[in-house]
C-alpha cells in the first residue's frame, strides 16, 4: 500500500483527480469504479474542471458505482443515481449507457440483479481504477463489519453507524434507507488499481486500524492491505494516529 499524505481535503481531491485523469488519458476506454458520499465530491468537481479545459475526455469511459439504496427511486434527490448526475455525469461527455449503478426494489429479484451487475463488470474486462471512501466503522462500499464478508455484489442490511453517518443527507435518521445493494469485497479487490480517500480527524481511528498490519472482517477496509496496487490518499488529520 502506497500512502500519500497531503495537507488538506482540497489537496486530497486534486491528487485523486490527477490519478483518474492519468488513467483515462492513458486508456481512453477505461472502466472506472466510482464512490459516493462527501469524500469524493471535491475530486469530481476537479474532474469536471479538467473536462471543461479539455484535459480529459470521458467519451469512451465506462463507470460502475459501488452501491445504491434499494428503497429509493433513481430520481430521489438522495439516491446515488442523482448524486452522480449532480456531481459528475451531467457535466461531462460520458455516454449514459456507459454508466452503471445497481438498483433494485422489493418487486425485483435482487439476487439476479446482483449477478447481472457482476457479469457486466466482468464483460467489460474488470475495473481499471476503483475509487473508495471509508466509513468510520471501516466499511467499504456498504460492506459492513461482521463475522463474514460477501465477495460479490449483494443485498446488505446497513449498520446503525452507517445509518447515523448518512442521516446528515436526510431530514431525519428515520428517512435513511435500511438496505442497499453493494459490490462485495471480492468485486472490489479484483480492480486493477484502487484509490482510497480519507479526510478529517473523524477518520483517523479507522485509518489507523485499516493499515495497522492486522486484517479483520471487523474492519473491512483492512483487507485492502492485500491488494497489489492501492494508493491511500489522506490529509494530515486523517493520518494523525499513524
Amino acid at each position: 500500500m502506497e500512502i500519500k499524505v497531503v495537507e488538506n481535503y482540497q489537496q486530497m481531491s486534486l491528487k485523486a483527480a490527477d490519478i483518474v485523469a492519468d488513467q483515462v488519458n492513458q486508456k481512453k476506454d477505461s472502466v472506472l469504479g466510482l464512490a459516493t458520499g462527501s469524500t469524493p465530491e471535491g475530486m469530481y468537481a476537479r474532474l469536471v474542471e479538467m473536462y471543461r479545459v479539455k484535459m480529459i475526455d470521458f467519451a469512451s469511459v465506462v463507470t460502475f458505482n459501488l452501491d445504491e439504496y434499494t428503497a429509493l427511486s433513481p430520481k430521489h434527490p438522495q439516491s446515488y443515481h442523482c448524486y452522480m448526475n449532480r456531481h459528475l455525469f451531467d457535466h461531462i461527455n460520458i455516454k449514459p449507457e456507459n454508466t452503471h449503478i445497481p438498483h433494485g426494489n422489493n418487486e425485483q429479484d435482487i439476487s439476479e440483479i446482483c449477478r447481472e451487475y457482476d457479469y457486466k463488470i466482468f464483460s467489460m474486462g474488470g475495473i481499471d481504477l476503483q475509487i473508495l471512501g471509508i466509513g468510520v466503522n471501516g466499511h467499504i462500499g456498504f460492506n459492513e463489519p461482521g463475522q463474514y464478508l460477501q465477495t460479490r455484489t449483494h443485498l446488505v442490511e446497513l449498520a446503525e453507524e452507517t445509518i447515523e453517518a448518512n442521516s446528515r443527507f436526510f431530514s431525519s435518521p428515520e428517512e435513511v434507507p435500511r438496505r442497499a445493494i453493494t459490490m462485495g469485497m471480492g468485486s472490489i479487490m479484483h480492480a486493477k488499481k484502487i484509490i482510497l480517500l480519507a479526510s478529517g480527524e473523524s477518520k483517523a481511528p479507522v485509518i489507523q486500524k485499516s493499515v495497522s498490519g492486522r486484517i479483520s472482517t471487523d474492519i473491512p477496509a483492512s483487507l485492502l492491505q492485500l491488494h497489489r496496487d492501492i494508493v491511500l490518499i489522506v490529509d494530515k488529520q486523517a493520518v494523525s494516529l499513524l
